[in-house]
């Protein structure tokens, strides 16, 4: 149990690439540092989660360790895992992260662990709880705004819904870092939305009620002189283990 000034365990997935550095070329687990650079100038301690062989009994032993569990950016979820034939635009599946990821989120919320989505956060979280995609913004906007390039992030104009948890943590509008092709379709049954842009597109979601399970679209990351959303997810670890809910 933690006491008022412990330090939370906030898990944050990677991404399981071919990475180069220095004379190695290799499968690698990775993470920009700017993700656990959030979670630790917010008050929180990061482990790092990478895909590996999963099944229910391992992610409830991973998610015991945790405090809170954030879902971080990376490469499309498989479209199989909400019935779609793939688009040309869609990144090639990864299963071993799709169902690390889904495993994970499914034991934190059985533990009732706060829960961040990031960018394909958001997208694992809609998918996983019964939502869709769509799989290449451009051919349903008409536009290449949301991901001008690469590595370029491109500033959004977000609308906050009123009453939502993301309201009381961001006020009524936020200038968000977009970099992303693909967004939520039909949003979960037990998800609601709490933010989209000018065209429409779901760019927050949350889970109703009393626990923490946000999902934004864009990157915070990005933008470390705004903590606010990081330092809600590890205020809410706290809290949570504070309650001795990971007891």
């Amino acid at each position: 149990m933690h006491g008022p000034q412990v330090r939370p365990i906030i898990g944050l997935t990677t991404y399981l690439e071919q990475s180069r550095t220095g004379i190695w070329d290799v499968r690698a687990s990775f993470l920009p540092q700017v993700y656990f650079d959030g979670v630790t100038q917010a008050g929180g301690i990061a482990t790092l989660l990478p895909p590996q062989p999963v099944d229910a009994v391992v992610a409830a032993r991973v998610v015991t360790g945790l405090d809170a569990l954030v879902l971080t950016g990376g490469v499309d979820v498989d479209p199989a895992t909400y019935r779609a034939d793939p688009h040309p635009e869609t990144d090639p599946p990864r299963p071993d992260r799709d169902e690390w990821e889904f495993a994970l989120l499914h034991a934190a919320l059985e533990r009732r662990l706060p829960i961040l989505g990031i960018c394909r956060g958001i997208q694992v979280l809609n998918v996983a709880l019964g939502g869709t995609l769509h799989q290449h913004l451009p051919d349903v906007l008409g536009h290449s705004r949301h991901r001008m390039g690469a590595a370029v992030f491109t500033a959004t104009e977000i609308a906050i819904t009123p009453g939502t948890r993301l309201a009381s943590l961001l006020g009524d509008r936020h200038q968000a870092q977009c970099h992303h092709h693909q967004g939520i379709d039909r949003v979960a049954d037990r998800l609601m939305v709490s933010g989209q842009d000018a065209d429409g597109l779901v760019e927050a979601v949350e889970a109703p009620g009393g626990d923490f399970v946000v999902g934004v679209q864009w990157h915070p990351e990005e933008r470390l002189d705004d903590l606010r959303l990081f330092a809600a997810v590890v205020d809410a670890a706290r809290t949570c283990g504070s309650s001795g809910r990971n007891d």
